[in-house]
């Protein structure tokens, strides 16, 4: 089943909708509850001094109900939309005086809330909704410690609920104007934003193996992306790299491959040409043997610097004194290099930690490198020493020496000073197969020469090896 996902550009949409939501929601909320409060103490404090008034008639004049009572309406009718109405009860619940129209209006006593005592003001009326559908604020307080009194003082708020509603659906309208706008805004911006992105994918979808050259230049674009650019720049580099590395390996492949081939062709064309002794025939097998042999070192080189770059080489490390193993080498290659009267000394000892038969078989490259190219009555010197926490093997001879300009190349695989390509110089992977053995190590290799002098190949190994 395909994983399907939401673009980015929609993905920031949703939340840039969703922040605007957020933000608006709590603003309208907040505009609302202000003006509701206002509205309320407005209304609270309006009633409360009625009470007051009402209070300080009952405690001068607790007698005279009529008095109170044009108080009342006197208030009542001074009042155009927010009707007031009052009632006023004794201690025995008996109504003494209330408003016209209260009973009508259902504010009979049991909707007001509990009475305050006759020192203290209500912090804040109740608000009550008739069956008729309107709102009214309500208090119930005591006057007068002498003759008590319960004052249920009401006030017709529905002006202001309407108010509050009309309110409302208009910050409900901006609040879904306002999501819908700032979705609007966030596509455009995400298109606007996501389009250097765009830009960057169609530009990488012209590339091929054709045009690995080119690149995105990542100074032309924005700088959260300059980032991107310039690690996609880098891949190319390294896929361009390994790409022309891999096209001059499989030609030089085929062009190593090819001459040991021709060479068997030819051979067994001409044991086939025409009748041949014995002695003819040996001749030409020992030839087309040492063809064989060729082709065999060459595939094995082949194959263990393939596993080495893949990984699959798996290392058996031990610590070991390195003057030991190469003293093993060094007496396998004696009768080699007295033939060509070449001397062998080595100097110093120092432990390593690695794999002793991979670090034989780097030993042994350069050896034998080392004697094929150094001059009769020449001298090969191994140097052993111990240096910032890693052990460095130094491979010295005194041969021809090396131009500068072959030094960074040599280590490439199939690479030869000579370009005459016979068997006499090898298959051009002893010093690659070196330089793989040092990284698996962790270690590294170099190489220094003097035309007419020396050259001299050092490895570093370092304190441990990599597990």
């Amino acid at each position: 089943m395909q994983n399907s996902r939401w673009p980015i550009s929609y993905v920031l949409t949703l939340f840039y909708a969703l922040s605007a939501f957020i933000i608006l929601f709590l603003a309208t909320a907040f505009l609302y509850w202000g003006m509701d409060r206002e509205l309320e103490v407005e209304k609270h404090q309006s009633l409360v001094d009625q009470l007051e008034v009402i209070r300080v008639i009952i405690k001068e004049k607790p007698a005279e109900i009529e008095t109170l009572k044009m108080e009342v309406d006197l208030e009542g009718a001074a009042r155009r939309f927010a009707k007031f109405y009052a009632r006023v009860l004794d201690q025995n619940q008996n109504v003494l005086m209330e408003s016209a129209n209260m009973n009508q209006l259902f504010l009979a006593p049991s909707v007001f809330p509990p009475p305050v005592p006759f020192s203290e003001k209500p912090e804040l009326g109740t608000r009550w909704k008739s069956p008729e559908g309107k709102w009214f604020l309500l208090m119930s307080a005591w006057a007068d410690s002498e003759h008590p009194r319960l004052l249920e003082l009401a006030l017709d708020i529905t002006p202001e609920e309407t108010v509050l509603a009309k309110y409302r659906v208009k910050l409900l309208l901006v609040l879904v104007m306002g999501i819908l706008c700032s979705a609007a805004v966030g596509i455009l911006i995400s298109r606007r934003g996501m389009k250097p992105l765009a830009e960057i994918a169609e530009a990488a979808q012209k590339m091929n193996a054709a045009q690995l050259h080119a690149r995105i230049v990542p100074e032309k674009w924005p700088r959260e992306l300059m980032a991107l650019a310039t690690a996609f720049d880098g891949m190319l580099a390294r896929l361009e790299n390994s790409f022309s590395r891999l096209s001059q390996f499989s030609a030089d492949v085929a062009h190593e491959f090819r001459t040991p081939i021709a060479s068997l062709r030819l051979q067994a064309e001409v044991a086939l040409n025409r009748s041949r002794t014995i002695d003819e025939y040996r001749t030409i097998l020992e030839s087309s043997l040492e063809e064989f042999e060729r082709l065999s070192r060459m595939i094995d080189s082949l194959l263990f610097l393939a596993r080495a770059e893949n990984a699959e080489t798996v290392l058996h490390p031990s610590r070991f004194a390195s003057a030991k193993e190469i003293k093993i080498v060094m007496d396998y290659y004696e009768a080699m290099a007295a033939e060509k009267k070449v001397t062998l000394d080595l100097e110093g000892d120092g432990e390593i930690e690695g794999d002793s038969v991979l670090f034989q078989r780097a030993i042994s490259n350069l050896l034998a490198n080392a004697i094929r190219h150094t001059p009769p009555g020449g001298k090969i010197t191994v140097l052993i020493r111990s240096q910032n926490g890693e052990t460095q093997i130094q491979v010295t001879d005194t041969g021809c020496g090396l131009d500068p300009e072959h030094l960074p190349k040599v280590f490439d695989r199939f690479y030869r000073v000579d370009k005459s390509r016979d068997s006499e110089q090898g298959t051009g992977l002893g010093l690659a197969i070196v330089k793989s053995i040092l990284e698996l190590h962790g270690g590294k290799v170099e190489i220094q020469s003097q035309i007419g002098q020396r050259t001299t190949v050092i490895l570093k190994f370092p304190a441990r090896s990599p597990s």
